[in-house]
């Protein structure tokens, strides 16, 4: 019998994966692709924030700053590149997390249709240029050996042409990634070799609709980027135990049902007590730039551990930047008890600790094994559409009248007992409201939260947070 049922449960989830949507990669059918490839501190970030005019990579001197693949658009001559920024390489096996940036590395150039092998002028070519030079020749992709850090003309001068033929890729293109010197020429070089390819730069894909921006944020180790990888369908963040193997924000545009959506994976934030070295503390403040960017918040929580103060840290935040929020509990298949009844239990509990959450659904799943993931794409749908509704002004006096007839309104700090004399919507994404109070009387804050419970179930509301704006009418 319990075979059986085992059997049945095995069907049953093959074919709940079999039907899981897929996402489509938008990038990958539409733009040229170039790569920068190298071994470490040759300047690629530098060259790659330079070449995009975004500080989207993080850039330091410490080697191995970059670990998991960087995207960006070059935007020449009115058309778009695309452009990935890789990890630096050492060749040596000892190195965290070498053989994840050799994989990535070469997934990089294999997708590329012209690779940019990047050196530095000033240290001279190195053992790791020459084992890197042999495999790019295996690869027979088109290469470009860029010098970097020739910031004056005398220092072009005097880099020895005979080390980088040698390479057997030409003669090197001198330029500075971090003052732009020849960048211009070098994009010039870049068109031309992609037009001899009948790789045309191109205009971007305009999308019908609007991109929604999700970010997964979360404290470290609760499996954000194992759930990235999942949601793309598409091993591209590093995966590993170690706390911050996330560095800095990378993001991957899919497309659900004609909704384009770019998804961003985060490093982990913690206590500053906690951080530990200058690139936490930086990739911390690019997830906390990235969450005030997003529309949507895809707050993760392990799941086979207690909530934290942290996690709860972590909701305030997301709660007093307005944004949408869907609260995943992620590693459920590691949970002992992983029961309906215990489910209903646990969300019972996060919302307790989570209270300024309330209108966020939780979804059980995990990153390991794709399990429910599939359910994530038609929430943020329906959360999206929920951010741009908008109620006219005539359904908004009703609600109004029905509301305050069901409970009248409560005294805050006037001395009058309040009254609510109108309400329009003056915004959507989030969506905002605009109260109407009557002259020297206050609302209390109790009953705007009664407003906005109202406000989303009459109107579906869902999963994103109401802004009411009190404004109080003259004498």
């Amino acid at each position: 019998m319990k075979n059986e049922r085992m059997k049945t449960l095995m069907i049953n989830e093959r074919i709940l994966f079999n039907t899981m949507p897929v996402p489509v990669k938008q990038a990958a059918l539409n733009l040229p692709t170039i790569a920068l490839v190298g071994r470490v501190n040759v300047g690629k970030s530098t060259l790659f924030n330079r070449l995009i005019e975004e500080n989207k990579a993080i850039v330091s001197d410490i080697p191995g700053t970059t670990r998991t693949s960087n995207e960006g658009d070059i935007l020449w001559r009115g058309e778009s590149i695309r452009i990935i920024d890789t990890g630096g390489l050492t060749f040596v096996e000892d190195v965290p997390f070498e053989q994840d940036i050799v994989t990535q590395t070469e997934k990089a150039f294999n997708a590329a249709n012209l690779v940019i092998l990047v050196t530095d002028a000033r240290a001279g070519i190195q053992p790791q240029d020459r084992l890197l030079a042999k495999r790019l020749h295996q690869s027979r992709k088109p290469v470009l050996v860029v010098a970097n850090k020739i910031d004056t003309t005398k220092l072009e001068t005097s880099v020895s042409l005979d080390d980088w033929r040698a390479l057997g890729f030409g003669d090197p293109f001198p330029i500075s990634g971090a003052s732009g010197r020849n960048l211009g020429d070098l994009l010039d070089r870049v068109w031309q070799e992609l037009k001899t390819q009948k790789q045309h730069p191109k205009s971007k894909t305009e999308f019908d609709a609007e991109p929604m921006r999700v970010s997964i944020i979360g404290k470290p180790n609760v499996g954000k980027s194992s759930l990235f990888n999942k949601i793309i369908g598409e091993e591209k963040a590093i995966v590993s135990p170690i706390a911050h193997t996330t560095r800095e924000p990378n993001d991957t545009l899919v497309i659900y049902e004609d909704q384009p959506i770019i998804f961003i994976d985060t490093a982990g934030i913690r206590r500053k007590a906690k951080v530990s070295g200058e690139l936490e503390t930086m990739g911390i403040g690019k997830s906390i730039e990235t969450m005030r960017q997003s529309d949507i918040i895809l707050l993760t929580i392990d799941g086979s551990e207690s909530l934290s103060s942290q996690d709860m840290q972590l909701g305030g935040m997301i709660e007093r930047h307005a944004k949408s929020v869907v609260i995943l509990i992620n590693k459920w298949d590691l949970a002992d008890d992983n029961s309906d009844h215990k489910r209903h239990e646990v969300e019972r509990m996060v919302y307790s600790y989570f209270p300024h959450l309330d209108f966020a659904p939780i979804i059980f799943v995990s990153g390991l094994t794709g399990y429910r993931t599939h359910q994530i794409f038609a929430t943020l749908k329906h959360i999206w559409q929920a951010r741009h509704l908008t109620i006219p002004d005539t359904a908004l006096q009703h609600f109004l009248k029905i509301a305050t007839y069901e409970h009248r309104p409560s005294r805050g700090k006037g001395t009058r007992h309040p009254e609510l004399t109108a309400m329009r919507q003056i915004d959507t994404n989030p969506p905002v409201f605009e109260l109407f109070v009557k002259y020297r009387t206050s609302i209390h804050s109790s009953y705007l939260h009664y407003l906005e419970n109202k406000l989303r179930e009459q109107f579906d509301f869902y999963g994103t947070p109401i802004i009411l704006k009190l404004t109080k009418l003259k004498r």
